[in-house]
């Protein structure tokens, strides 16, 4: 090939191979600019319903417990019982639970509390201690009230292998009154003595003394008992104001207690599964209805009186 003719061939293979390059790179710029409906579409979207809403909590300016008023100008204070508003508004079931069950129990608790001069807020006091279950602390605590063993047998309660009467609402519920009537005499008011039921009355004292001050809510203490009273009074908010912080039910969708009677016993009873199908019954319903009953017997060499709950 003459060399004229070969620079010429060259020249034309740089000059296509550039406009090839130049077309490619056009291309590529029309189509990386988005359009202004492409943008549109590629806006962040919520990573849940868009109707779903974490809203704060506006904190009321007249809490209060038993009367006595909440401090809210302490700014710890503050911030406690917001975290406790918080956290049982938003826990949904744990507190529609709490709706529930106080709706079945609350009746039978008011009227001890009332009759032995305990003012009617300390019912809240059972219902964050236990959620008015009969659950076992790990310190061994049982109960609605949560009463440990000493302090139950000190009260006169029956604890041994084959009855617990910590599981005795009415029974839990007197001996919890008393110790709180204790308290009060000793430390003047129901906040203390509220807080007394978690911590001891004798663990309050120490804390009182050795910090100087007078009031729980300038007590530094434990997370649990720091938390106790702001609990109480959050539940009580919420369970007393429920459309304030978007509860809603029927009176259908709260628990009740079954239409019962009492039937005195004063023999042991060898079997109680026998005993509830003579009563017409089931041994489910004889241990759901007294849950302080342990075993499928009821000893009673004594001839105590006992008082048993049969569905109607």
């Amino acid at each position: 090939m003459k060399r004229p003719l070969r620079i010429l061939l060259i020249a034309n293979i740089v000059l296509l191979s550039s406009f090839f390059v130049f077309a490619t790179k056009s291309s590529m710029s029309t189509t990386l600019v988005p359009t202004k409906s492409e943008d549109t579409i590629k806006q962040p979207v919520k990573n849940v319903s868009e109707f779903y809403q974490i809203k704060a909590v506006k904190i009321p300016d007249n809490l209060n417990f038993a009367g006595e008023r909440l401090p809210l100008e302490k700014w710890d204070v503050r911030e406690r019982i917001d975290r406790e508003l918080l956290v049982n508004t938003y826990w949904q079931s744990n507190t529609l639970l709490l709706f529930k069950r106080a709706n079945k129990y609350f009746p039978i608790i008011e009227p001890i509390l009332k009759k032995n001069g305990i003012p009617d807020d300390f019912k809240y006091l059972a219902l964050i201690e236990s959620g008015l279950r009969n659950v076992t602390s790990h310190a061994g605590a049982r109960g609605f009230w949560q009463i440990m063993k000493g302090t139950g047998k000190e009260n006169g309660l029956e604890i041994n292998d084959n009855v617990d009467e910590r599981y005795h609402v009415v029974k839990s519920t007197e001996v919890a009154c008393r110790y709180l009537n204790i308290a009060f005499k000793k430390f003047g008011n129901w906040t203390l003595a509220a807080a007394s039921y978690n911590a001891g009355r004798a663990g309050i004292a120490r804390k009182l003394k050795a910090q100087m001050v007078t009031d729980y809510y300038d007590l530094l203490l434990v997370e649990e008992t720091a938390r106790y009273m702001l609990r109480v009074i959050a539940v009580k908010e919420i369970i007393s104001h429920p459309d304030l912080y978007g509860f809603e039910f029927d009176p259908e969708d709260l628990y009740n207690l079954s239409n019962t009677r009492t039937v005195q016993v004063d023999t042991t009873i060898t079997n109680i599964a026998k005993f509830a199908k003579n009563m017409g019954t089931s041994y489910k319903e004889i241990r759901l209805l007294n849950p302080w009953l342990k075993q499928n017997k009821l000893n009673n060499a004594s001839g105590k009186k006992y008082y048993l709950t049969i569905p109607l």
